[in-house]
């Protein structure tokens, strides 16, 4: 397992590195923040003022090597629209997205795990008939859409909810469960497909036999076994949340980092670009090791 863990550490390490190099060349074709932040008839020495106070006032491969070093020693940089460090602005918006994603993937993954279960055990039924239809309409329909209309109805229509901001667990309500809808139909059909294996191997007809209850023969006997597509698909959906709901995040007002590399790019906070994108690869590389370590816990036979 050590040998396992790290190989996949510097793997990860220098998809990072690429990750970081193409990050920081590609952001510089944005355009200069000269040009966005100080007035178009500034003089001369206030621009070049400003590129040195901010390190733009060397070659980009002298830039690069500076931020490289800088990094290693664990200084991100400044933030040049904030005018704080770029990491602890990262962190905070990070953690915002932390929260959002977890709550929305546990409530995801347990309903989807139960209800395709369900599903599962009668093909067919009226049931696997209404899980089937409503997931792939979930699994379907589109953030920004589901976003938009949710606000039209329960937000300007009813009066129910507030339409951004993060004030009051109410506003949270909304971005939840928009990004709610498209995991749990995805994740559901792969339980009731992965399910559906399970339940028709052997051990499970010999518990059937035995007259082990519908209950145990479901999330006892073939659960754990047909749960490894499920993980990985989870994880998946996880990872995405991680790296940001932009869309959620933007069209709700959630301070998220997702909103954040978006407004970073705009306003040429390159700083803040590359932290985000650092911290959110690092946490992507953790929950991966978790799912890997996950599968050996839920199936002996994988060793690595």
């Amino acid at each position: 397992m050590k040998k396992f863990l790290f190989k996949r550490a510097i793997s990860s390490a220098i998809s990072l590195l690429l990750l970081i190099v193409a990050v920081f060349f590609l952001s510089r074709l944005t355009g200069d923040p000269t040009d966005l932040y100080l007035p178009v008839d500034a003089s001369q020495e206030a621009r070049d003022n400003f590129r040195a106070i901010n390190g733009l006032d060397q070659p980009l491969i002298v830039q690069f090597g500076r931020y490289v070093w800088d990094v290693l020693h664990l200084d991100f940089g400044d933030s040049i629209r904030r005018a704080r460090p770029a990491l602890e602005v990262v962190i905070e918006a990070f953690a915002w997205t932390l929260q959002l994603a977890l709550i929305t993937m546990f409530l995801v993954s347990l309903a989807a795990i139960i209800l395709g279960s369900l599903a599962a055990f009668k093909v067919g039924g009226f049931f696997d008939r209404i899980a089937t239809f409503f997931s792939l309409i979930g699994a379907a329909a589109p953030d920004f859409w589901v976003a938009i209309v949710a606000i039209v109805i329960f937000s300007l229509g009813l009066g129910w909810l507030p339409t951004s901001g993060t004030g009051t667990p109410l506003h949270w309500i909304l971005p939840i469960a928009v990004l709610f809808i498209r995991p749990f139909g995805l994740i559901l059909q792969v339980v009731r497909g992965s399910m559906i294996n399970a339940l028709s191997s052997a051990y499970v007809k010999t518990a059937r036999a035995k007259g082990v209850t519908p209950k145990k023969q479901v999330f006892v006997h073939a659960l754990r076994n047909g749960m490894l597509p499920v993980i990985t698909v989870i994880g998946d959906q996880a990872a995405g949340m991680l790296n940001g709901a932009v869309i959620v995040e933007t069209i709700f007002g959630f301070p998220g980092v997702g909103k954040l590399m978006i407004d970073s790019i705009l306003q040429r906070d390159f700083s803040v670009i590359l932290a985000a994108i650092m911290v959110t690869a690092i946490a992507i590389f953790l929950m991966n090791i978790l799912i890997d370590l996950a599968y050996a816990a839920l199936d002996p036979r994988i060793r690595y």
